[in-house]
């Protein structure tokens, strides 16, 4: 066996993976897909439970990674969830384990996730308002998301992280509404500044809410202070909430980018890795994976993939093209 951590050329190592298990979502949010969805990839191009398993192994085995994310589209649709999430628990050493999702059925299946190892969940909410969710989401399942959170927590998936992004002239005037329901519940909120990886490529610079506006809207209602812990690889800055104990976080990828301190490679659904949310290049692991190659192969491959990252997203660069691929394609 082949050992060597996944690490690029400015010294970067990837120890967090995010794991695309589909691209298809039950949700349509208006800043990641339009009203009549997309394109699907065709069933025999999405990876099988076990292939996405042998990547996660390899990931563990032979290249460092010590945590593993869920992502989509919305994981929750996957219908081999519940296994792949405790056959990775069951690699050696063991990874920690996260799930993000719109919580749409997480009150059927949070039981379950705990049991086969889950370790927590970042459920994406914008807003508490119904009329609101609607407009944002294009559905109206504020209920089902409200009780996937409570069924999460009493499973203890915690800490429950909440993940919201602000849009103008819809809930942008609602992060402190947001924060306090939050806090009453005991979960941890983080706003997220709306990165151009939508569908429809409408994204905006100065239609979008700033981490500096964020910041202010809620300090006219509560104390912020910087948090005492230190952020290292985290994307979320922390601030303690009128003294704390509870925080609230600003992931700002766009006014206020983390790239120095990236440790996460993303693994979309259809087997590409991708060194950077915003990469326009993937590297193709399906073809390998499904021509036979070996364990050390692959490693070597994913490993030739680190070296073209880039040293930032870019998107302050006056030739910053956005991806191809929307989030919902690509996985948080």
């Amino acid at each position: 066996m082949s050992t060597g951590a996944l690490v690029d050329t400015f010294g970067r190592t990837a120890t967090d993976l995010r794991v695309s298990l589909t691209d298809r979502c039950n949700l349509r949010c208006s800043y990641c897909m339009p009203a009549e969805g997309l394109d699907w990839l065709p069933t025999e191009q999405t990876l099988t439970d076990d292939e996405v398993i042998r990547l996660i192994r390899i990931g563990v085995e032979q290249l460092g990674i010590e945590e593993v994310r869920f992502t989509g589209g919305e994981p929750l649709v996957r219908r081999g969830l519940v296994d792949i999430v405790r056959r990775t628990k069951e690699l050696t050493p063991s990874p920690e384990t996260s799930l993000t999702t719109n919580a749409l059925g997480l009150t059927r299946t949070a039981a379950a996730l705990a049991e086969a190892g889950l370790d927590r969940v970042n459920v994406s909410l914008d807003t508490i308002r119904r009329e609101h969710f609607h407009e944002i989401t294009r559905r109206d399942r504020l209920d089902d998301v409200v009780s996937g959170l409570e069924a999460a927590q009493a499973a203890g998936l915690g800490p429950v992280k909440v993940n919201a992004v602000l849009l103008r002239g819809i809930n942008d005037d609602q992060g402190p509404e947001l924060l306090r329901w939050c806090l009453e519940r005991g979960y941890q909120l983080r706003f997220i500044e709306q990165m151009p990886l939508d569908a429809q490529h409408g994204w905006r610079r100065d239609t979008m809410i700033t981490a500096d506006e964020i910041l202010a809207s809620l300090e006219a209602e509560f104390e912020l202070t910087p948090a005492e812990e230190p952020r290292g690889s985290a994307p979320a800055e922390l601030f303690a909430v009128d003294g704390g104990p509870a925080t609230v976080g600003v992931i700002a990828s766009v006014t206020r980018p983390f790239c120095g301190d990236c440790d996460r490679v993303r693994l979309t659904a259809d087997g590409q890795v991708r060194n950077c949310l915003f990469a326009r290049e993937e590297s193709d692991l399906r073809v390998a994976l499904r021509g036979g190659a070996s364990d050390d192969e692959i490693a070597e491959r994913w490993r030739a993939a680190m070296i073209t990252k880039r040293p930032g997203h870019g998107i302050d660069d006056v030739s910053f093209l956005q991806p191809t691929r929307p989030m919902s394609a690509i996985g948080g």
